[in-house]
C-alpha cells in the first residue's frame, strides 16, 4: 500500500513540475495535453505492474473442519417414497466458520452416520459466537425405525432417531 501513495505523490509531483517547465519554456496547451496524457498512461501502468506482482499469499486460505450439531430436529411423516431430512443446527465459534456440507454414510439399512464440515478461513476474525441451523438431505429410506449419529470432530456424537412410516 506505501508503493501506491509514493506513486500517488511522485505522479501529482511530475504533473505539477511538467506543467510550470512547459508554461516556463513556453510550450503551447496540445503538446502539454500530450505530454499530459503519456505521464497518466505511464503512471497507470506502473500501478498495474505493482497489482501484478501482488503476492498470491494474501488471498484468504480455507481449512475445512468436522463440526459438532447442539441440536437436531427430526420431523415426522416421511415415508419410504419421500426424500428424508432433518434440520441441524449448532453455534460456530467465531467468525471464520462458513457452513460447508454434511456427508451422510449409510452403515446399514437403519443406521446411518453423518459427519458435518464447515469452512474456515485463515486469519482475522470476528470473535462472536455464529448460530447455523442447516437441512441434511438422506434420501429415500426404507420403511422403520431409524438410527441417526451425528459425529462431531472431537470424538463424541449425538444420536437422534426417524421412523419411516
Amino acid at each position: 500500500m506505501s508503493q501506491n501513495n509514493a506513486f500517488l505523490r511522485e505522479f501529482a509531483w511530475s504533473r505539477a513540475c511538467c506543467s510550470e517547465l512547459a508554461i516556463d519554456k513556453g510550450v503551447d496547451q496540445n503538446h502539454l495535453g500530450v505530454l499530459m496524457k503519456a505521464l497518466s498512461l505511464l503512471f497507470i501502468s506502473s500501478i498495474l505492474a505493482v497489482a501484478a506482482q501482488a503476492d498470491p499469499g494474501d488471498l484468504p486460505v480455507y481449512k475445512d473442519v468436522v463440526v459438532g450439531v447442539s441440536d437436531v430436529f427430526v420431523p415426522a411423516g416421511f415415508d419410504s417414497d419421500t426424500e428424508a431430512y432433518v434440520v441441524a443446527s449448532g453455534i460456530f465459534p467465531n467468525g471464520c466458520y462458513q457452513w460447508k456440507d454434511a456427508q451422510v454414510k449409510n452403515l446399514s439399512d437403519f443406521s446411518h452416520e453423518v459427519v458435518t464440515t464447515a469452512r474456515v478461513s485463515q486469519g482475522m476474525c470476528i470473535q462472536v459466537l455464529i448460530p447455523y441451523s442447516k437441512d441434511i438431505r438422506l434420501g429415500k429410506l426404507a420403511a422403520g425405525k431409524h438410527n441417526l449419529r451425528f459425529l462431531s470432530g472431537d470424538g463424541t456424537y449425538l444420536e437422534k432417531s426417524l421412523v419411516i412410516q
